[in-house]
């Protein structure tokens, strides 16, 4: 299966730099690019990326935005990798709220981007630990909300907490079921029901959710 990209980028030369690293593989595709969010909901309705590389900031219309819009009007949306010039930047930390699988770094190495790539098409997240628990310190701790502005009134078990925290130091199932001594389908299963509580569409969302609470010091 050839895995399908839209390069999302309002610099002419980053799109030409990530479409030779990606063309260059057997198994991945560019099969089209925007200049701004704008152009993206009626590229993705046309060429069903699997994958959508998005600039975080673009003139008209910024990748927050047009990645709420493609996660909240599509009923099969792709997943959505937002690429920034800057690490602690507060347009990837709203990016990542709004439903984002990830980020990346504008110098992140090429081999780096096209794992990525293959890893959310596969359903998981770029789960950074240090970079979330940065950018939660730094952007999160006034907000006081998760995701959709809930307060922290969740009630998880001993368990799903036990489950979420160490989801927040990226470990993947296979780690927590190490560590907690239980099996990977019960760790998969007490994430799910993580998710559920917190509204969450994934563990990216999760874990900025209780760090933004309390839940979890970023310090």
């Amino acid at each position: 299966m050839t895995i399908k990209v839209l390069l999302v980028d309002d610099e002419r030369l980053i799109r030409a730099g990530l479409a030779a690293i990606i063309d260059a593989e057997e198994d991945l595709a560019v099969v089209g690019e925007a200049s701004d969010g704008s152009e993206v909901p009626g590229a993705v309705s046309r060429l069903r990326p699997d994958v959508v590389l998005m600039d975080v900031r673009m003139p008209e219309l910024d990748g927050i935005q047009a990645t709420r819009h493609l996660l909240s009007t599509m009923p099969e949306p792709p997943r959505i990798i937002v690429v920034t010039t800057f690490e602690n930047d507060e347009y990837v930390y709203d990016a990542l709220k709004a439903g984002a699988h990830g980020f990346l770094l504008k110098r992140t190495r090429p081999e780096e981007i096209l794992q990525a790539i293959r890893m959310v098409v596969h359903g998981d997240t770029l789960l950074f630990p240090a970079a979330i628990r940065a950018l939660a310190a730094e952007h999160g701790a006034s907000r006081g909300g998760g995701p959709g502005g809930a307060r922290w009134h969740v009630r998880l078990t001993e368990r799903e907490s036990d489950v979420l925290r160490l989801m927040a130091k990226g470990r993947s199932n296979a780690e927590i079921a190490a560590e907690l001594y239980v099996s990977p389908q019960t760790v998969k299963t007490h994430v799910g029901n993580v998710l559920a509580k917190l509204q969450a569409r994934d563990r990216t969302q999760a874990v900025i959710f209780a760090y933004e609470t309390g839940f979890i010091s970023p310090g």
